[in-house]
C-alpha cells in the first residue's frame, strides 16, 4: 500500500467513525487527514522526481563512461594517452615505435605517454587529472 493509499485508508476509518464535526476532536482529526493527505500528495511526487533523476544520472553516467573512453581509453593501438599502467600496454614497446609523446606529469611525477596527434594544450594526465604544461622543442632547430 502507498503512502496515498495509506491516507485514503485513515480518512475512510475517521469517516467510520460517525465523529460529531461540531466537536473539538473531529475538527482537529480532519485537518490531521487533509494534512496526511497533502503530505502524501507532496512525497509521491518527490519520490517520482527522485526515480527520473536517479535514471537520468544513469543515462549522464553511461554518456560519461563513453567520453571518458575516446579520452583515456583505447579504441586502436594508435589512439591512446597512458603511462603503460592504466591501458595494460607496454610503455617501452610504445616509444620504440616513437608513436607517442613521453612526458613527466609536474603535479604527480607520473609518466604519461600521450599520441602525437594530441593537442599539448589538452594534455591532460590520466594519473592525476591535472593539466600538463608543455613547450616542445624543434629537431630541426639543431
Amino acid at each position: 500500500m502507498n503512502l496515498t493509499e495509506k491516507a485514503s485508508y485513515i480518512k475512510g476509518l475517521a469517516e467510520g467513525l460517525a465523529l460529531d464535526a461540531n466537536k473539538p476532536e473531529a475538527k482537529l482529526i480532519e485537518k490531521m487527514i487533509e494534512l496526511i493527505e497533502d503530505m502524501s500528495r507532496v512525497i509521491s511526487n518527490i519520490e517520482e522526481d527522485v526515480e527520473y533523476l536517479g535514471d537520468y544520472i544513469e543515462e549522464i553516467d553511461d554518456d560519461l563512461a563513453v567520453v571518458e573512453d575516446e579520452v583515456y581509453g583505447i579504441e586502436d593501438d594508435d589512439d591512446f594517452e597512458c603511462d603503460g599502467d592504466c591501458c595494460n600496454c607496454d610503455l617501452e614497446d610504445c616509444m620504440e615505435e616513437e608513436e607517442c609523446i613521453e612526458i613527466v606529469c609536474p603535479s604527480c611525477g607520473e609518466t604519461v605517454c600521450f599520441d602525437p596527434d594530441i593537442d599539448p594544450d589538452n594534455f591532460i594526465c590520466p594519473a592525476c587529472q591535472e593539466k600538463i604544461e608543455v613547450d616542445f622543442v624543434e629537431d630541426d632547430e639543431e
